[in-house]
């Protein structure tokens, strides 16, 4: 499988081409007031890492396409208040519960991820520094020891 990546900068301000529905895997980071990617721009199958949004209004995603995903969040009550999901709930177009779970469930396999190849995923990344950290020590400690790493340090 082909996987290409739409990557969306934060200067992108305006409703995005449709060239998306070609894509199988996006990243968007724009901290858009209103929504750029709509669901009729995403095929199914499509997975998003949204990042863009990061407080109380800001969303980069249609609510319709929010509602009709798997979402999974770094952290409930931060993503609720500040990430995608923060309009999608507060527009009454999905609830805490159409949620399906955060990272660690899924990390720790207490819940799966993608179940078939037709859904589309969203992760809503609100930025935890404790996730960071244990993401920087994971690279770390794999890296350690291999021939291809000329120098490696954590600071």
């Amino acid at each position: 499988m082909r996987l290409y990546l739409a990557w969306l900068p934060s200067r992108f301000a305006c409703p995005v081409s449709p060239k998306l529905e070609r894509r199988k895997l996006n990243l968007v980071t724009p901290p858009a007031r209103e929504p750029i990617v709509k669901k009729g721009y995403i095929r199914p199958g499509t997975h998003i890492n949204a990042i863009g949004a990061d407080a109380a209004g800001k969303q980069e995603l249609d609510s319709d396409l929010t509602a009709c995903a798997k979402v999974v969040v770094d952290d409930m009550e931060q993503a609720a208040h500040s990430g995608e999901i923060n309009v999608p709930l507060a527009e009454g177009c999905m609830t805490i519960a159409d949620i399906y779970g955060d990272l660690g469930e899924i990390i720790t396999r207490a819940k799966k991820g993608r179940e078939n190849e037709e859904e589309i995923t969203i992760f809503d990344s609100t930025g935890l520094a404790i996730q960071d950290i244990i993401c920087a020590h994971c690279v770390y400690e794999k890296a350690k020891g291999k021939k291809e790493v000329d120098s490696l340090g954590l600071l």
